[in-house]
């Protein structure tokens, strides 16, 4: 009998697998998201991390396994860019409107949260990549989800915008209550936003704490050497990495 989700648990991937093209993409992930809990999935460029992101938003529809969602659940998913037609002439008000339409108030305190209120009047083709992450967290924020999804949130940011965001993170967090997935390249960066870590190279490598997995020397080496697996698991049984490791030059697009 399958077990219910816990009462804090707002989403939950139960051995998921995922192909393309007779390619493997997630062999087997298990994960779950609480309420007001931080959880980062790190992991080399192939590992799977964007796919998994979009089967946790409904996007990709896995070919096995689960996915179980709090009643009522609500997603605010954030990609990695938003491509823009410079032909067509839309504010970023107006493109807040584009999921549903918001108030002014409502479009101006969503932004106001990013601190890219100045963005409001400027058309969405003509701002930087930066900026137009900004405006993307911020509709997602308008939503008002239960589980907020950023696959790369910082890509395009400077450094100096790139730690605010990660600082301002936690405090969203709190503020409002939402539990986040977020993916990224680097766990150092983000150690001081993330309650947990996740290790993923198509499948769970590892997961811990952030100062359990920024403890592990060498962690790059994590994914492209399988003998040093074995040094990285906290709740998972000692296992070898799949044989492609971490080249995942002829895997593009899985990421």
């Amino acid at each position: 009998m399958e077990q219910p989700l816990p009462p804090d648990t707002l989403i939950s991937l139960r051995a998921i697998c995922l192909s393309r093209e007779e390619q493997s993409i997630l062999e087997n992930v298990s994960l779950d998201v609480s309420r007001q809990e931080i959880l980062t999935i790190v992991g080399p460029n192939g590992a799977g991390k964007t796919s998994l992101a979009r089967v946790a938003a409904g996007l990709i529809r896995p070919q096995s396994g689960k996915i179980l969602r709090a009643p009522g659940l609500k997603i605010g998913y954030v990609p990695q860019d938003f491509p823009t037609d410079p032909t067509v002439p839309i504010s970023v008000r107006r493109f807040l409107d584009l999921p549903h339409r918001l108030n002014d108030t409502e479009a101006l305190t969503a932004l106001d949260l990013m601190s890219a209120a100045y963005l409001i009047n400027k058309p969405i083709s003509r701002i930087s990549g930066g900026e137009r992450q900004r405006v993307l967290i911020a509709m997602a924020l308008a939503s008002k989800p239960d589980l907020l999804i950023l696959d790369e949130p910082s890509k395009g940011l400077d450094p100096i915008s790139e730690n605010d965001l990660y600082a301002r993170l936690p405090d969203l967090r709190d503020r409002f209550g939402f539990g986040v997935l977020m993916i990224s390249h680097d766990l150092h960066v983000v150690m001081a936003a993330t309650d947990r870590v996740i290790c993923l190279n198509r499948h769970v490598c590892c997961q811990g704490t952030p100062q359990d997995v920024g403890a592990i020397a060498n962690f790059q080496t994590l994914f492209a050497d399988p003998e040093s697996a074995h040094l990285a698991l906290y709740h998972h049984r000692p296992h070898q990495h799949a044989p492609h490791g971490g080249d995942d030059s002829n895997h593009a697009n899985v990421d």
